[in-house]
């Protein structure tokens, strides 16, 4: 980071001043190249605290844009080939992806593990992982597929990022209704969440609010990493109550 520079400097106050962030644990390195773009590189703990310096980055007076270079450090490290094998599992049991086509990248050939055709066809994904960096590429049927299949992909042993480059076709317009019908179908198959129905989803402007009660912290943890592992969530607010 240079020092002195006052862009530099007002991001860094922002990111010391959000606790999930942690610089002392996780120390973020920030550069700003000539046209004043900042680059955020580093480990985080927790896809909410990529999202939240992210979020702060992009906020800050006179950025003109933001590259970012952060991965969520996974409690235990996996080999590439154990992700991907992971998130396959994941996605095949996936009630709602059936009767897609799902291909992966291993060791630079293109493997297909199954295969839907037809005008009832629901998407054809292609997966891969480098360095622990699950990407989505292909095409789902709907939004909330798109975000589901990014859900799976960050619950992933191992996950460091998702780049979630999946297409939906034909296109469907993004509101904040989408946002919380994907989150309650995500928590109904959380296996972690073991009353979904006690949960409230509210979104506004892609924050999203939590209310309602769960049976202990762990629960409520969980219930808001999920909402934060979203594509296109910028924040949320958790307000579950813990007991019953």
């Amino acid at each position: 980071m240079q020092n002195g520079n006052p862009i530099l400097k007002t991001l860094w106050a922002a990111l010391e001043h959000e606790p999930r962030i942690n610089l002392h644990r996780w120390p973020v390195r920030i550069d700003l190249t000539e046209d004043d773009v900042l680059v955020l590189k580093g480990d985080v703990g927790s896809v909410a605290a990529k999202k939240l310096a992210l979020e702060l980055a992009g906020a800050t007076p006179s950025v003109r844009g933001v590259v970012d270079r952060l991965h969520v450090a996974p409690p235990e490290p996996r080999g590439d080939g154990a992700i991907l094998d992971a998130l396959t599992a994941l996605l095949l049991d996936m009630r709602e992806l059936k009767n897609c086509t799902l291909r992966v990248i291993r060791k630079g050939e293109t493997l297909t593990l199954q295969e839907a055709g037809g005008e009832d066809a629901s998407g054809d994904l292609l997966v891969s992982v480098t360095d622990g960096v699950v990407t989505l590429d292909g095409w789902v049927i709907s939004l909330s597929h798109k975000r589901m299949a990014g859900v799976l992909a960050w619950w992933t042993p191992g996950c460091r990022d998702v780049v979630n480059a999946l297409e939906v076709q034909p296109p469907e317009q993004d509101n904040d209704d989408e946002v919380s019908d994907a989150l309650s179908l995500v928590l109904e198959m959380d296996p972690m969440i073991p009353d979904p129905g006690q949960i409230g989803v509210h979104t506004r402007k892609y924050v999203v609010t939590l209310d309602g009660v769960v049976a202990t912290q762990a629960e409520k943890d969980r219930v808001e990493q999920d909402a934060w592992c979203l594509f296109a969530v910028d924040s949320v607010i958790n307000q579950l109550a813990v007991g019953r």
